[in-house]
């Protein structure tokens, strides 16, 4: 079997084999598939796109590129997957919750990507957290606490490794096929019982149309569940931050308010309980969704989510005493700024991309994968679509390391926030639920 003849058959429209999709794979790895084959393959099944089946062989081949885990443990283990968006900071209160409901989450995160920001790169934000620990210390961390949230290592998935960072640079990102076999490949090598993925629609998600994130979440579940792991997805919105905060550290602090009910983003609040929900239910941890809600809520309001997520962050080489002592250990930026808008009127609609790339202007997100994060950066108290605003109601505030920064990423904001003399009509949170 040779590599050009694989890249051929997709090419032209072919259906390709299990076999020759294990080939790849594996050839991704050892290197005997070179660079230039790894760029036309991908350029070729963007064009040509891939039966469910090649869609399902293609997952399981690149999870069986490396390592895939094996549990033995006292309850279902389980995770979620966002496909990225503005204050997504959903796994910092997911995960802990799910562990005190029963459940053990070892959550294979990734980096912030264009506009959208990374749970692992949120972690970096705490000082000491191990976000690239051995697969002994993941297991180790999710068998004794429950949860681990961490990013992929050499030995989860490599041949996705290899293959994203080629894709990266070959403007073959934006294929449903190898989105599909990129984010499950990860997930399924960490031996999961079940999947519950948050598929992101609107102005800040990649997926800009409901049908697009249609297409998405039917194709991330289908293929979960054709290579055994029970899953389903949430459409939700993303045409406004769903958290108050964007950047880093600062979405870290908002979690940890959120985890102690310091103060709870009712939008976060919404998705996290109902992505939390769908897992408890369909692991039986749970009689249903609405039992599910119930005891993820509870999990929040007695205090034992944020004792847990204390526990992983030292677990993980963090503080001890992080969310008792947050404040002793963030970053703090020298330039603090309000922004105003020069009308009063109510928030219409939100750029919600626009406010990604702010971040991105302000050193908290990356223009290329070398560049270095400015974890301290980034805004809060955004506005939300429908909030009055005028001279002394903000629709930002901005933290940033010096004025260039501050003024560079306050021309963004400001062009991204629509007002009208009238509130807009409330849109859907959560707009669909896909099953298999």
């Amino acid at each position: 079997m040779l590599a050009q003849e694989i890249i051929a058959a997709k090419r032209d429209g072919r259906e390709l084999s299990q076999a020759q999709l294990g080939f790849f794979a594996k050839g991704l790895v050892d290197g005997s598939v070179s660079g230039e084959q790894a760029a036309a393959f991908a350029m070729a099944v963007f064009f040509q796109k891939m039966t469910m089946p090649e869609r399902v062989n293609l997952t399981k081949a690149m999870r069986d590129s490396g390592d895939v885990l094996t549990w033995d443990l006292p309850g279902p283990v389980l995770d979620k997957h966002s496909t990225g968006g503005v204050g997504d900071n959903i796994s910092l209160m997911l995960a802990p919750a799910l562990a005190v409901c029963g459940a053990f989450v070892p959550m294979i995160s990734g980096r912030g990507l264009g506009h959208t920001g990374g749970t692992l790169d949120k972690f970096d934000a705490i000082p000491g957290y191990q976000t690239q620990p051995d697969i002994e210390t993941l297991r180790r961390v999710t068998r004794d606490i429950g949860c681990a949230i961490i990013g992929q290592t050499g030995q989860v998935a490599p041949a996705d490794k290899r293959l994203y960072g080629i894709r990266d640079v070959t403007a073959t990102v934006e294929s449903i096929d190898l989105i599909t076999a990129s984010i499950l490949s990860k997930k399924l090598a960490a031996g999961l019982e079940g999947l519950v993925l948050d598929v992101k629609c609107g102005s800040g998600a990649f997926m800009k149309t409901p049908q697009q994130a249609r297409d998405l979440a039917q194709s991330l579940v289908e293929v979960a569940n054709g290579a055994g792991c029970a899953a389903t997805a949430l459409i939700t919105d993303m045409n406004e931050p769903l958290a108050r905060a964007a950047g880093n550290a600062i979405e870290v602090e908002n979690a940890v308010d959120f985890l102690t009910g310091k103060e709870i983003d009712s939008r976060l609040w919404d998705v996290t309980i109902a992505l939390g929900a769908e897992l408890l239910a369909s692991a039986g941890l749970a009689d249903g969704v609405k039992a599910g809600a119930e005891k993820m809520q509870n999990a929040f309001q007695s205090g034992a989510a944020a004792e847990k997520f204390g526990q992983m962050v030292a677990a993980l080489g963090g503080p001890v005493d992080y969310v008792e002592n947050m404040q002793k250990y963030l970053p703090r930026c020298d330039f603090i700024e309000e922004i105003y808008v020069d009308q009063q009127g109510f928030v219409s609609a939100i750029d919600t991309t626009n406010i990604g790339m702010a971040v991105v202007e302000l050193g908290g997100g990356r223009r290329k994968s070398s560049d270095k994060i400015d974890h301290a950066v980034g805004l809060d108290w955004l506005a939300g679509i429908g909030q009055m605003v005028d001279a002394q109601q903000p629709v930002a505030r901005i933290h940033a390391k010096n004025q260039s920064t501050l003024d560079a990423a306050k021309k963004r904001v400001l062009a991204a926030y629509k007002i009208s003399d009238r509130p807009a009509d409330e849109a859907p949170l959560i707009i669909e639920r896909v099953s298999p």
